[in-house]
């Protein structure tokens, strides 16, 4: 038969072997994997995913075989713990971040953690075989990502998550249970009827459950194509009249996905990650380093901080709504907050798990800074991850004006952290409910993930 876009995605989904990933994708895609999973266990002692996991161990009856983060003892169905897990990872907006933009880990890292503890002993994926699973979710995210031009550009209509996040988690799943091609292709078209939330719950206690159902409904997706049910074989082609995934894009050209050769390169081989430094929308990072830029500046001009002397602070950014919030007034909205992130660096020196507590937020000095916040945006400051600039000019009482500008934040895929930051990042994230020696043996056991025998251990 003719090969479809659709089929060629499942081809390679099936027939993609460990050889395949490179040393640069290995090592990539581990820094994620830790990464990840700090920031899912510093996300387990949020409210919201104290209600995501409260709302699991009441209302479902299962058989408890999948570990949840930061409970020790506590065990879940895999897919509820894959969706509690999800949800802890996107808690306070501190995971990971690709272009075309969208949160690749914490979509598909869970479900795998939950579907290795859920297969017997005799068919225990090892670590490797977790690694390449991990990197087929990635890889079919992005492709899809990057049939829209769409995608390229900060999200508008829904959270990107949402949609590749659950194609992804579904390809990876098939992958790590060893589904035929024609299961796995039934996958994709049965995530694709499970996928999508609006971007209208961002900044909001709802957005966390967007790569938690991203995770939990593509891992149900593959089990339910493993189980024999069926979807449309051309989920992902471009058929006029007929939306398939395309439904998503206003724009969409896909194109087939070769069977992997040695020859085969991943989108990770090309472009890196970006990993935050701080629990907070990507786009912060740019006015985060722009306000702190300028604020050294401000202490060499005059000595110290002194918002007094401060008229007006001009922000240049993008256009973009639902990160342009003068007054946020909860955790959530402050993370998605571009003049929050800008004047409370200006104030602190620093973003971090703090700045976003209520007594943080409500504080009068912060307050005061806002009300001196103008914002522009200069037409060639677009609203994308790749292109987009963020600059802070304080406009003093003097007449003076100092200017901090940042196009490439540190942790950018174009400035990755180093090997010493994002361990000490990790450390940090998981002190929070996890002995040193148990935090000491993760990131080792994930610096050797090739060698492990059997990755239900992670």
């Amino acid at each position: 038969p003719e090969e479809t876009v659709t089929s060629s995605f499942a081809s390679f989904i099936h027939a993609v072997r460990p050889e395949h990933l490179s040393k640069t994708v290995r090592h990539r895609s581990k820094r994620m994997i830790l990464d990840s999973i700090g920031v899912g266990l510093v996300g387990s002692t949020t409210h919201v995913f104290d209600i995501a996991l409260q709302y699991c161990r009441e209302l479902y009856s299962s058989v408890a075989v999948s570990s949840v983060y930061g409970k020790p003892g506590v065990k879940l169905s895999p897919t509820l713990a894959a969706f509690t897990n999800g949800v802890a990872t996107h808690s306070m907006d501190f995971d990971d971040t690709w272009h075309p933009a969208t949160h690749p880990s914490g979509a598909v890292l869970p479900a795998l953690l939950a579907a290795s503890q859920m297969l017997p002993p005799s068919t225990k994926p090892n670590g490797m075989d977790f690694l390449l699973a991990f990197n087929v979710g990635l890889e079919v995210q992005g492709r899809l990502m990057h049939f829209s031009t769409e995608a390229h550009n900060i999200p508008k209509r829904f959270h990107p998550p949402s949609v590749v996040g659950t194609m992804g988690s579904a390809a990876a799943t098939a992958k790590l249970l060893s589904l035929s091609t024609a299961q796995c292709a039934h996958a994709l078209g049965i995530a694709a009827s499970l996928a999508g939330a609006p971007m209208a719950n961002a900044a909001t206690q709802a957005k966390p459950l967007h790569i938690g159902n991203a995770t939990r409904l593509g891992f149900e997706a593959a089990l339910l194509a493993a189980r024999g049910m069926e979807a449309n074989p051309l989920i992902l082609d471009d058929i006029p009249g007929c939306s398939g995934f395309s439904a998503f894009y206003s724009v969409y050209l896909p194109k087939p996905l070769s069977t992997p050769s040695d020859q085969h390169e991943f989108l990770l081989e090309k472009q890196d990650i970006a990993f935050k430094r701080f629990p907070a929308h990507l786009g912060m990072h740019w006015v985060v380093d722009a306000a702190l830029s300028v604020r050294n500046l401000f202490i060499n001009y005059a000595g110290s901080f002194s918002p007094s002397l401060i008229r007006t602070v001009v922000l240049k950014i993008p256009v973009s709504k639902y990160i342009n919030r003068p007054f946020p007034s909860s955790e959530h909205q402050a993370r998605h907050s571009f003049q929050f992130n800008a004047c409370t660096a200006l104030l602190d020196g620093e973003v971090g798990l703090s700045s976003f507590t209520e007594s943080s937020i409500q504080r009068q000095e912060l307050r005061e800074l806002l009300d001196k916040v103008v914002v522009e945006h200069p037409e060639d400051n677009v609203a994308n991850f790749d292109k987009m600039y963020g600059e802070v000019a304080l406009l003093l009482h003097s007449g003076d004006i100092l200017t901090g500008k940042c196009d490439t934040f540190y942790g950018h895929w174009r400035k990755p952290l180093s090997k010493e930051s994002l361990l000490k990042k990790f450390r940090s994230n998981a002190s929070h409910v996890l002995p040193e020696e148990k935090i000491e043996t993760i990131i080792t056991m994930v610096d050797n993930l090739e060698s492990l025998s059997d990755s239900s251990q992670l």
